[in-house]
Parts: structure tokens; C-alpha cells; sequence
């Protein structure tokens, strides 16, 4: 309960500190300067970072605690092994789309230019 409280206040700050870094730099970019736009792709280029990061550490855990589990299955009841690894597969490939979906994210973050750049 208490990783979980972290993560979440984690999570939040980091919401926090984003929309600050986007709202001044709505501000900043109206002057139209070479450093107000540095200053936003760097912030999306980090922000992008840990995004992915965070997507596949989630994925990684979520992957390795459906196999571990799935052996534990087929180790209790041998018969069952068929169901539980095509069920496994199934949910291994659910999880990996989380992570695809993070990088789609994040390569439209990183190529789009929202504001005409």
C-alpha cells in the first residue's frame, strides 16, 4: 500500500510540474525566441523519457508476474497446461500493447510540432 500511495504522489507531482513547464511556456514562446523553443522540445523530449521509461517498467513487471504465475499454475495441475499458456499469451499481449501505445504517444509528442515550431 505504501509503493502504491508513492507511485501515486509521484505520479501527481509529476502532473504538477508539467502543466506549470507547459503553461509558462505558452508565455515564453509568444516572443517567438530560439530559446522559448529549445526550452519546450527539451521539455517534451524529457517528458517523453519518462513516459517510455515508466510504460516499460510497468509492462516488465506485469509481464514477469503473469509468467511467474502461469508456471505456478501449470506446476500445480500439469493437465491445465494448455488453457493457461494460451490464456497467458493472450493477457502477455494485451500488456505489450500498453507499451506500444506509450511509444505512438510519445512519437507524436516527438515529431507532430502542435505549435507550428
Amino acid at each position: 500500500m505504501k509503493k502504491i500511495t508513492a507511485i501515486m504522489l509521484l505520479v501527481f507531482g509529476l502532473m504538477l510540474v508539467a502543466s506549470a513547464a507547459f503553461a509558462s511556456e505558452a508565455a515564453a514562446t509568444a516572443g517567438g525566441s530560439d530559446a522559448a523553443k529549445m526550452s519546450f522540445y527539451a521539455s517534451v523530449a524529457l517528458a517523453s523519457a519518462i513516459g517510455i521509461g515508466i510504460a516499460a517498467l510497468g509492462t516488465g513487471i506485469g509481464m514477469g508476474m503473469g509468467i511467474g504465475r502461469a508456471v505456478e499454475g501449470i506446476a500445480r495441475n500439469p493437465e491445465a497446461s494448455g488453457k493457461i499458456m494460451t490464456t497467458m499469451i493472450v493477457g502477455l499481449a494485451l500488456i505489450e500493447s500498453l507499451a506500444i501505445y506509450t511509444l505512438v504517444v510519445v512519437l507524436i509528442l516527438l515529431y507532430a510540432k502542435p505549435f507550428g515550431f
